[in-house]
């Protein structure tokens, strides 16, 4: 027998070997990082709130880190393609997703997709959420989200709604659908795109991220806003009414906004990552340009964003069920 309990003696020194060698390249790995420009994919085109958000995290990421962090749009399907690129990516910490709340509602109404939604991801975390904004173009005589209502409901088909795919259009045929208007869905490439045609006049209707679309509200005139779709009035637009306060009752949806890195990127450099995005959203300046333009900073670490992202595929999953929402 002792023989072979040294032999068993031996092999457990050796397999602890292997792993502190292991836990050494991650440290290292982690040391050294990023060793060159970091791609941070956006799944949808410039101009729009995760375009925005992510620029605003790379710049931050490329002064603390020492490496430019690199924005890639890369729209198409509903922003499954930029997704699943960076699902295959090598996972050296050099390719990073940027998603937002369409990640939640692709994983919980596709049942074909290219990647899974919450598997094929190592999490960094969650930055905040927002409230999108119901707006109109001027030239569409009315003046609040109540008088638009009736207006629809009086006038079925008449009003074209513009909207980007995923979380967008979710939300948007929802309050279609809860407020009792029938207004004819366009869907486009992206929330930007969607918003330049209602201020052209090709549409009428928006309801976008309250980020991309405080730009064009109020002086400028580009459109006329009449409601919110958060829970309670945003701070960067306080005179705005919710849609609930607005008649429809029980409607809610807000966007958020989060990173990932490709599974089986290093747990250190994930940290190291996750740890400089806690830093970035305690700094007085982020949460300053965050209460300017409608964001609230929520962070949510790898284990808790990962806890969450069922409970919201589950909510959208709901959602499609009660205003009966087909998914191609």
């Amino acid at each position: 027998m002792r023989p072979v309990f040294a032999m068993y003696c031996a092999m457990l020194l050796a397999v602890g070997g292997v792993q502190a060698a292991e836990g050494g390249l991650a440290k290292d790995a982690a040391a050294g990082y990023p060793s060159r420009s970091v791609r941070v994919l956006v799944p949808f085109p410039p101009g729009g709130s995760n375009d925005i958000m992510a620029r605003y995290l790379a710049l931050y990421l490329t002064e603390r880190l020492g490496q430019q962090f690199i924005v890639d749009n890369r729209g198409g399907a509903e922003g499954i393609i930029a997704t699943d690129i960076a699902a295959r990516a090598r996972p050296d910490g050099h390719t990073l997703l940027f998603i937002s709340a369409a990640h939640s509602v692709h994983g919980g109404t596709r049942t074909k997709l290219p990647y899974d939604a919450l598997n094929s991801f190592a999490w960094v975390g969650k930055l905040g959420y927002g409230p999108s904004v119901l707006s109109v173009h001027p030239g569409l005589t009315v003046n609040s989200a109540k008088e638009l209502i009736a207006y629809g409901r009086a006038n079925p088909g008449k009003l074209t709604l513009a909207t980007s795919g995923g979380f967008a259009y979710f939300a948007s045929e929802s309050f279609n659908y809860m407020s009792g208007m029938k207004m004819v869905t366009v869907v486009y490439k992206g929330g930007f795109p969607a918003l330049v045609d209602v201020m052209g006049g090709q549409a009428q209707v928006n309801l976008g991220s309250l980020i991309q679309t405080l730009p064009f509200m109020g002086p400028s005139g580009r459109v006329r806003a009449l409601a919110t779709s958060g829970a309670k009035r945003a701070a960067a637009a306080p005179d705005l009414p919710t849609i609930a306060e607005a008649g429809v009752a029980g409607y809610e949806a807000n966007n958020w906004w989060a990173v990932g890195a490709p599974a089986g990127t290093s747990p250190a450099i994930v940290n190291k990552l996750t740890t400089e995005m806690a830093r970035y959203l305690k700094l007085p300046e982020t949460l300053k340009r965050f209460e300017a333009e409608g964001v609230e900073a929520d962070y949510l670490n790898p284990a808790e964003l990962r806890k969450a992202l069922p409970v919201e595929m589950a909510k959208w999953r709901n959602v499609a069920k009660m205003a009966n929402i087909k998914v191609e």
